[in-house]
Formats: structure tokens, C-alpha cells, sequence
């Protein structure tokens, strides 16, 4: 029986409501669509960025445990779709035995991934150039968002794009996944590659992207050693906001349809 629920996963910066063109396109063909937000997440963009203390309090094992708990109550494993920091999340979930098949976009490095492409450091500088901000919410400037986010956009579309959906992120966490691979023993962010139960994983990277480039998913694919399906697709001239960029719906439905071709 074939999944009958996709369940989006939004990364950083962002929230849920990025994933609205697809919650809607996914919906149409029949599909069931979850896009759940991290823990205190489930207000809108404008009072996150008015009470950015819920940003600051959010941890990768709640993060998980609320959505391991959304899985869990479903019928039958779900397609799980995740974006940028939520591509990490989908591995993690499907480590722990979750879904049916996952799709991983622009993902952001699970634990033993060592690839820094100088973008990605520029990208991230915001949060890492300062210590202090392991305990704050930092937020991008639209100059830094466009940078990181929306590079090969127009000015004026990134611009609106950043109103629409940027918020602040915890520097705690992207801190902590810049750690993790100098610390002893696994951290928030471990997977085991050699784990032949995990569900099939597609890896779909932005040929632009500066955030998380293509090394990183290249990187990130190679770690897997399990008996376990696990391909990478990548999409030339799509920036680190792929799932907002023109032409979105042509990648919707690709990775839909490798989802639904593979899984189990």
C-alpha cells in the first residue's frame, strides 16, 4: 500500500508557511500534507519575530520528538520531505525507522559530514562570528538572506520572499552542529550510514545553492554505507530556496515520483 501522506520537514530561518506552494500542489493530487512546525512554532512568521525567546528555547531532541510523535500517529509511513536543516531531521527520522521513503533538499550535514565550502562559512557567519550567540536568535539581514537563501533571484522578489518568510534562528543549534563533529561520541545530529533498515533516501541539491552546495550533499550521500537505496539528484541554477524559486513544481513532482517509486 502506497504512503498516503507527505509530511514536510522547514529548516531554519524559516517556518512552515515556506512550504505553503507545496503544501497546495501536493494536496491537489490527493495527498494528505503535514507541515509541522518545531515546538512553539506553530504561530505565524510576524509574532516569532516579535517573541524570538520561543527561537532560543527549541532543542534538536524536541524538535525530533515532536515530529517522531506526529509520525507515529499515522496509518502507514509517510513521505517525508525535508528542506535545509529539515533534510537533517528526515535522516534522523528515517535512522530511527520512520517513513516509508524520505527526500532530503538542500540538506544540511548530519554528524562525520567535514565539507566547508567557503560559501557555506560565509553564509553561516551571521551566527558563528561571535560566540555569544550560541544563546540568542540571530536573524539575517536581507542583504545576508539573499546571500544565503535566494541568490539566484531577482532584488526585488528576494526582498519580498525574506518578509514573507524569514524569522531568526538558534545559534545554539548551528553552533552545536559545527561541534558535533569535534566532540566524542554521537551528538543531535548522528545517523548510522551502515543502518540497512532505514527507508530509501534521495538527496536533491541546488546547483547555486551557497548555503548548503552541492559538496555537502555529494559529501553527505557518500557517508551512507547501508544496503539501503540512496541516490542524489542535482537541479543547476537553483538557489539554497529551491522549494520558492520558479519552476519549483517541476522538482515537486520529480521527487514525488521517486518517492512513490521507491517506497517501501
Amino acid at each position: 500500500m502506497k504512503p498516503d501522506t507527505i509530511v514536510l520537514v522547514h529548516g531554519f530561518w524559516v517556518t512552515p508557511r515556506s512550504w505553503e506552494h507545496w503544501i497546495t500542489h501536493y494536496e491537489a493530487k490527493g495527498y494528505r500534507v503535514i507541515a509541522p512546525g518545531y515546538p512553539g512554532f506553530e504561530v505565524e512568521v510576524e509574532a516569532l519575530r516579535a517573541d524570538p525567546r520561543i527561537i532560543v528555547d527549541v532543542t534538536v531532541p524536541a524538535i525530533i520528538d515532536r515530529l517522531e510523535g506526529i509520525v507515529r500517529e499515522l496509518d502507514r509511513p509517510p513521505i517525508i520531505m525535508g528542506h535545509s536543516a529539515g533534510g537533517a531531521f528526515t535522516q534522523i527520522l528515517l535512522d530511527r525507522g520512520h517513513g516509508a521513503v524520505g527526500v532530503a533538499l538542500n540538506s544540511a550535514p548530519t554528524e562525520g559530514v567535514r565539507v566547508v565550502p567557503l560559501s557555506q562559512v560565509r553564509s553561516t557567519f551571521p551566527v558563528l562570528r561571535n560566540p555569544a550567540n550560541r544563546h540568542r536568535a540571530v536573524e539575517l539581514t536581507p542583504e545576508q538572506w539573499r546571500y544565503a537563501f535566494t541568490n539566484t533571484f531577482g532584488e526585488e522578489e528576494s526582498r519580498a520572499l525574506y518578509e514573507r518568510y524569514h524569522i531568526p534562528a538558534n545559534g545554539g543549534i548551528l553552533w552545536g552542529s559545527v561541534l558535533a563533529n569535534f566532540r566524542p561520541g554521537p551528538q543531535e545530529t548522528w545517523v548510522d550510514y551502515r543502518n540497512d533498515d532505514r527507508a530509501p533516501l534521495l538527496f536533491v541539491s541546488g546547483g547555486e545553492d551557497h548555503i548548503m552546495p552541492p559538496a555537502v550533499q555529494r559529501s553527505n550521500k557518500e557517508h551512507y554505507r547501508s544496503d539501503t537505496i540512496t541516490e542524489i539528484r542535482e537541479y543547476p541554477g537553483y538557489a539554497h530556496l529551491l522549494p520558492a524559486q520558479e519552476g519549483w513544481e517541476r522538482i515537486a513532482d520529480d521527487v514525488l515520483a521517486w518517492a512513490v517509486e521507491h517506497a517501501r
